[in-house]
């Protein structure tokens, strides 16, 4: 059985990693043919959470050909509206983990000091 911290470590990893595709996503909001990143968060074989992040391929809006070379162009497939909700999803999952570890500490205290 996974410990409190160690659970809670990995989650606060995962969940880290979220922020940050969730802020590359941000930041590359008007960077034409961007595709956008996803974090797929799933429980792993010893209780922690293991992240797997993939591209998503969905186009973008179509723009006129590039004037120098007349390439088609695309606007990037982010929706700002979609990442802010994950982004505020991640950083409460993220709270509630760091609470996790903060009772476990204060827990694993109290029966210290009992047994001591």
């Amino acid at each position: 059985m996974p410990s409190a911290f160690g659970t809670a470590l990995t989650a606060l990893k995962a969940f880290t990693g979220k922020l940050d595709v969730n802020a590359n996503n941000i930041a590359n909001i008007n960077t034409n043919d961007f595709k956008k990143s996803r974090v797929e968060l799933q429980e792993d074989y010893s209780g922690g959470v293991e992240v797997t992040i993939s591209k998503i391929e969905t186009p973008g809006m179509e723009f006129d050909p590039d004037e120098n070379t007349g390439a088609a162009q695309q606007s990037s497939n982010v929706n700002m509206e979609e990442e802010i909700a994950d982004q505020m999803v991640a950083q409460y999952s993220y709270e509630a983990n760091a609470l996790i570890i903060k009772t476990a500490r204060e827990i694993q205290k109290t029966l210290l000091d009992i047994m001591g």
